[in-house]
């Protein structure tokens, strides 16, 4: 279900648009422009041009190295000296290291022990110390704040801080460049460094809608109370949106400029990624899905022409493999038939053909004998199969009966 949750007005923000063009500034020649892709199938489903602004092919492989660069290079001698520290669980890490390494700064990472490897080395491989500390970001912080006092190193926070927002709102001056006529930015929203950024960097009138997992989304009732309010509990396939509490300093950023906040549960993530892959070729992460999934919700719900920004495509390919295989039984293309046909030579054969000839690719097949439900001479047949879609399923269903096969859907989910 996806809920919408509208934003009040507040106090001037700490962030605007003189920030980000200064930030730009420093970020000339250091990162690149990153494209911007017509989807043309979700146009179809909106009514209306829809863009993909593309994150997923930044350096490091997400936006956050526009806000580390910036936050790092505004770093004095002295500061610069005693290195930075960084706690993540892969993107704002991978961002800080080549952001110190570009620098010629020392950069110490702390990342969760079950960081996906991958993650790992590539932060590693961008020059930075790794320490693998406790089990969620939270625990990281905590080591890298101890870090920080004992050593002097300077903290780069990964999204609550004046520098973090206007680097990562650069990303809105080249939406603005790159589409004149936009009417609506859907950014994903963990911490609010991104959405923030590209709330103060995009015109009046230009409509900005944050993208939240349902199962970590902090900002809805910190906007209700008018604070930051941390979340007891978190849960999401979107670690890179899971934030339990707004930041001091991004919380009156989005309070004033973004218009409203929708969120989206982990079946619809799942649908916008394997959409990603199929529709626009693009690899993305569950969290940098989330504008996307927003769109596969409610098609019609945003003015056009929308922006979709694709936050990150720093996904570990055993999480990609289970995310792949619940978006498609999300979007109907498992199905797990029961089907009872007579026991006799060359009925299976024959059953098997039939749902070859409707175009369903067959996974796994159980053929039993006992069942109290069964009659006399017959077999029931549990058959797991690949298909085109809800409409697919209806036709195959409809063949196997006209065939006069009794039959039941006993399931659509990934584990077949």
């Amino acid at each position: 279900m996806t809920v919408a949750h509208p934003v009040r007005p507040s106090p001037a923000p700490p962030v605007g648009l003189a920030d980000v063009r200064a930030a730009r500034e420093l970020l000339a020649g250091v990162v690149g422009g990153t494209p911007m892709a017509n989807a043309r199938a979700l146009s179809e489903l909106c009514a209306g041009p829809v863009y993909l602004k593309c994150e997923n092919l930044q350096r490091t492989g997400s936006f956050k190295i526009r806000g580390a660069y910036t936050r790092i290079s505004r770093l004095d001698p002295a500061e610069r000296a005693r290195g930075v520290v960084a706690a993540s669980a892969g993107n704002h890490a991978q961002g800080v290291a080549l952001a110190a390494h570009m620098l010629g700064v020392t950069a110490t990472v702390f990342m969760p022990e079950r960081a996906a490897l991958p993650k790992v080395g590539a932060t590693r491989g961008y020059g930075a110390a790794v320490h693998l500390v406790g089990t969620t970001i939270d625990e990281s912080l905590v080591e890298a704040r101890a870090f920080a006092e004992r050593t002097g190193a300077v903290l780069v926070h990964p999204f609550d801080h004046v520098d973090v927002i206007a680097g990562q709102g650069t990303v809105g001056l080249e939406i603005v460049e790159q589409c004149p006529d936009v009417a609506t930015v859907l950014v994903p929203a963990g911490g609010g460094g991104l959405l923030g950024g590209v709330a103060a960097a995009v015109p009046d009138g230009v409509r900005v809608v944050g993208v939240q997992a349902a199962g970590a989304a902090a900002w809805p009732p910190s906007l209700a109370a008018h604070a930051p309010v941390p979340l007891q509990a978190m849960r999401t396939l979107a670690d890179g949106i899971a934030v339990g509490r707004p930041g001091d300093v991004t919380f009156p950023q989005v309070a004033a400029l973004v218009d409203e906040i929708v969120t989206v549960d982990d079946d619809a993530l799942s649908r916008a990624l394997l959409y990603c892959l199929e529709r626009a070729k693009l690899l993305v992460e569950p969290a940098g899905a989330a504008a996307v999934a927003a769109l596969l919700e409610h098609p019609r719900r945003f003015p056009t022409p929308v922006v979709a920004v694709l936050s990150g495509g720093n996904v570990d390919p055993l999480v990609l493999g289970h995310v792949i295989r619940h978006g498609m039984a999300v979007a109907a293309r498992y199905v797990e038939l029961r089907i009872r046909i007579a026991d006799r030579p060359g009925a299976l054969a024959a059953l098997l053909a039939l749902i070859g000839a409707q175009g369903a690719n067959v996974l796994d097949v159980a053929h039993s004998r006992i069942s109290g439900a069964l009659h006399l001479g017959e077999v029931d047949v549990a058959v797991s199969l690949e298909t085109r879609g809800p409409q697919h399923i209806a036709d195959l269903t409809e063949a196997l009966r006209a065939a006069g096969h009794g039959l039941d859907v006993t399931r659509t989910d990934p584990g077949l």
